[in-house]
């Protein structure tokens, strides 16, 4: 490289670089820890309170959409699956009241 080249580098601008390394960043970072610090020490008691009830919510939601619900209600079978071997050793046919 020539002197010329080297000089132009020097020249960047040092606000060039990333936010998440500048200055700004790490005093926004302050501020929000700060803030955060004091919204849940002044507010404990509202936080456990609904937390006990996001608990209780999550569990029916996360039955329902985690894994789908539990199937079997009348839906069809997806293509890819395979038969279903969780222990039946025969099908049960409903209209003859018996399993084959």
């Amino acid at each position: 490289m020539t002197d010329h080249e080297h000089a132009e580098h020097d020249r960047r601008p040092s606000s060039e670089g990333s936010f998440w390394g500048s200055r700004t960043f790490i005093v926004w970072l302050a501020l929000l820890l700060i803030g955060g610090f004091l919204l849940v020490s002044e507010h404990r008691a509202h936080i456990l309170g609904v937390g006990l009830w996001l608990l209780i919510l999550a569990c029916p939601l996360l039955h329902i959409f985690g894994h789908g619900g539990h199937g079997g209600h009348g839906e069809q079978a997806s293509p890819r699956a395979g038969p279903d071997t969780r222990g039946s050793t025969g099908s049960w046919d409903a209209s003859k009241g018996e399993k084959s």
